[in-house]
């Protein structure tokens, strides 16, 4: 498949003793060729789910905070919208988003429409016959791995910062949006988001308006190798409000992209000074 040929990320360096990872899963548009055509919605369509599936600008700010933070940290790009595969989600039955056909590969769209066939659940195939799963979420879990293990033994710990957006009204795909949908929501894990590091996160994104825990969006990425196993590994998600930033759905970015980039670079900028206690804050 010569449009997988292209890694599934975008590692961009930071300083080789930062233990800080900036993850973007959600930010991209960008399908290719092989994949849309596995795609039943038009090209109008198409965009409108777009504009309502990805994380927009999140990338943007996370390179503008990993710009202005004293030890630059390491970030971690997908360069394939989710609508390709979810890296996300757990690719098998564990996964509870395949009660609305949003594993990590998506049948449905935001709105319960089709996206791709039913039989495109479990390992789905493009048009050369690679499955989507093996061609594209595979290769992006061992490379996240791979950056979480450098980082381990470069610095002895690694914090895995999650950066997400989600829309100000509830979308239709949404399990748990029925709760508050705060300016920022702090998505944690018990195992991996020590109090420290959230309550870290809760002060330098007060400004905002206020942060919430685990509402409308929960949990944190962690490379399944690691996952509730290795207390070096912390990690948070950070899920902002998109009209703190942009026009919804789909639109401009505003004033707050650089707002939130400084808030995020400050987080940055914590973690160092926080990893001793996080060791012990589990």
């Amino acid at each position: 498949m010569n449009d997988a040929s292209p890694p599934c990320h975008l590692l961009h360096p930071g300083a080789p003793e930062s233990p800080v990872l900036l993850h973007v899963p959600h930010g991209s548009r960008a399908i290719p060729a092989a994949v849309r055509s596995g795609i039943v919605l038009d090209d109008a369509a198409l965009a409108r789910e777009l504009d309502h599936i990805t994380d927009a600008y999140t990338d943007r700010i996370a390179e503008s905070a990993a710009g202005r933070s004293a030890v630059r940290p390491w970030r971690f790009v997908n360069r394939w919208s989710r609508l390709v595969v979810d890296p996300e989600r757990f690719p098998d039955e564990r996964e509870e988003m395949l009660a609305v056909g949003m594993g990590a590969v998506y049948t449905r769209t935001t709105h319960g429409e089709v996206l791709r066939p039913a039989d495109h659940d479990g390992l789905p195939l493009d048009g050369s016959g690679r499955a989507l799963v093996e061609g594209y979420f595979r290769p992006y879990a061992d490379a996240m791995t791979d950056a979480v293990t450098d980082r381990l033994a470069a610095a002895g710990r690694v914090v895995v910062v999650d950066v997400h957006s989600y829309p100000s009204e509830r979308l239709p795909y949404e399990l748990h949006g029925d709760g508050p949908r705060p300016p920022v929501c702090l998505g944690t894990d018990p195992f991996h988001t020590p109090a420290g590091l959230l309550a870290a996160a809760e002060e330098v994104f007060s400004g905002f308006g206020g942060t919430g825990v685990d509402s409308p969006f929960r949990g944190a990425y962690v490379p399944l190798k690691y996952y509730g196993r290795d207390p070096r590994v912390s990690a948070l998600m950070i899920e902002i409000r998109r009209d703190l930033y942009m026009a919804e759905p789909g639109g401009a970015p505003g004033p707050g992209v650089v707002a939130l980039a400084e808030a995020l670079a400050r987080l940055v900028d914590l973690l160092p000074g926080l990893l001793p206690d996080l060791l012990t804050d589990v």
